[in-house]
């Protein structure tokens, strides 16, 4: 008797459903693959770690002879350059995973798109640890940046300022066509977060146009974060509310990300 070529497939040979929570240990292992990857890339490394060291020491002794300036600017430039550095980094090095085919691999195997966005946050913001913790700590004990408030506190908000340069980086990766483009994404979004997070002028003294919108930017809040523990010996109301705005601005651009994330480039 021949067998039935038309033969119905056992009902246990159906494909795999991929769970829409994230999954820790295939967050660990793309986390764990992005490190490996950047370990080798020494230029990715110094763009990260030393770059915000060395614009900090070219500040301070661009004001040397005002070391009021460096004190009442040092600190928000202590969140402001990790933001702009894990932006570049992290929206670049998304957009080559996507280009080179990647990306499409690793999301035809059993990984969601929040495994995948979570796995490069969690890589990321481990170099955004050590990014932050070297800045914070040759501003405040090398370069004499006079801090009221605790330096654990400086380096809280510099490592939420870097998560979410991270999770900027990685949201606006899904719009780029190549490096190129994710490079003049920095004067859409950062850019006017500059200008408008009251490091220049007092957001109070701003058109009120200009100050609403300012209210809505997450890099005013790192700011005014940065400015509290300047100012004040403890955690505020401000300062905490500051460090949690920051926060879920991170978490809801990263969660964004995962929405929009593409597995190739149009």
């Amino acid at each position: 008797m021949t067998t039935p070529t038309n033969a119905t497939p056992h009902a246990g040979t159906t494909a795999p459903v991929r769970s829409s929570a994230i999954n820790y240990s295939r967050t660990t292992a793309t986390a764990t693959r992005v490190l490996r990857q950047l370990r080798h890339d020494p230029r990715t490394i110094a763009l990260m770690i030393l770059i915000p060291c060395l614009m900090l020491v070219l500040l301070r002794y661009v004001f040397d002879g005002s070391a009021r300036t460096f004190d009442s600017i040092g600190a928000s430039l202590l969140g402001i350059f990790p933001l702009i550095t894990m932006f570049l980094v992290t929206s670049i090095a998304t957009l080559r995973e996507r280009t080179s085919g990647t990306l499409e691999r690793l999301l035809a195997m059993p990984l969601g798109k929040g495994d995948l966005i979570a796995g490069y946050a969690l890589a990321f913001g481990a170099v955004a640890v050590v990014q932050s913790a070297l800045a914070t700590g040759l501003a405040v004990w090398f370069l004499g940046l006079d801090v009221t408030g605790s330096p654990w506190l400086l380096l809280l908000v510099a490592l939420l300022d870097a998560l979410l340069g991270t999770a900027l980086g990685l949201f606006v990766s899904a719009f780029a066509a190549s490096e190129f483009q994710a490079v003049q994404f920095m004067p859409a979004v950062i850019f006017p977060q500059l200008l408008l997070c009251g490091l220049f002028t007092a957001r109070s003294t701003m058109h009120p146009v200009l100050e609403a919108l300012s209210d809505v930017l997450p890099m005013s809040y790192a700011v005014d974060g940065m400015n509290e523990v300047l100012k004040h010996t403890d955690m505020t109301t401000n300062f905490v509310r500051d460090a949690f705005i920051v926060a879920g601005c991170a978490l809801l651009v990263l969660t964004l990300g995962a929405a929009t994330l593409r597995r190739r480039t149009a």
